[in-house]
């Protein structure tokens, strides 16, 4: 594991200069070591990080924020926490971007669950940091999102447009799939290059999904 930025991370490095970046960021409970098993798979010339959450959960995990699953209404996210973990996340995507030699303009983030929120959020409060955003199994939480009635104008007047794979599971006992559903609208009236994936399956990636995933991605970056 490296320690030498804000937040632990390991890293598969590109076969080539100037790589593209994509950033892993895990979902609760998990840690760096999860999405990092898609790394071999990925096309070598792909500079890949995955980058652990601050919050641990012993004896393996790490959270981007707490879930209270028996608050009296439901499970309970600490949305400040949350957003304390976007503004981690943006500092370390620059740390990144100076530490390694990759192009700065095509910085792409592949999020699952609570990672998956984190980066929907990221992207939609700036569309200037990333290229391309993978959201799998999470949601489009508009609470994180910075001046959602300001969305429209934003993606209009800026100079980079994040596109977005959105993929969800319909038997997810996790997060509903109508819950992943609410981005569609969201991203029509964008009008951006987005999919909405959606696959017979639980909380997790079937081979299906993942490979998808990586058809659309590669072909983006």
């Amino acid at each position: 594991m490296n320690t030498d930025l804000s937040l632990h991370y390991i890293s598969r490095p590109a076969n080539r200069k100037n790589a593209p970046l994509l950033i892993l960021v895990h979902g609760y409970g998990s840690n760096e070591q999860d999405l990092f098993s898609f790394a071999p798979q990925m096309d070598a010339g792909i500079h890949i990080v995955s980058v652990r959450a601050p919050y641990e959960l012993p004896p393996y995990g790490a959270a981007w924020y707490a879930i209270d699953y028996t608050a009296d209404k439901g499970k309970f996210s600490d949305l400040n926490q949350a957003r304390e973990s976007i503004q981690l996340l943006k500092k370390f995507v620059g740390e990144v971007k100076d530490r390694y030699d990759v192009n700065a303009k095509s910085i792409n983030m592949l999020g699952f669950s609570q990672g998956a929120i984190l980066s929907m959020a990221m992207a939609l409060s700036d569309p200037s940091i990333f290229k391309n955003v993978v959201a799998m199994s999470g949601y489009l939480n508009e609470d994180l999102i910075v001046d959602m009635d300001g969305l429209e104008s934003r993606f209009r007047e800026s100079e980079l447009t994040t596109n977005f794979f959105i993929s969800h599971g319909t038997m997810d006992q996790v997060i509903p799939f109508s819950w992943a559903m609410q981005a569609q609208p969201v991203m029509e009236r964008l009008d951006v290059d987005y999919v909405f994936k959606q696959y017979p399956m639980g909380h997790g990636v079937s081979p299906e999904n993942f490979h998808d995933m990586k058809r659309w991605l590669e072909s983006r970056l």
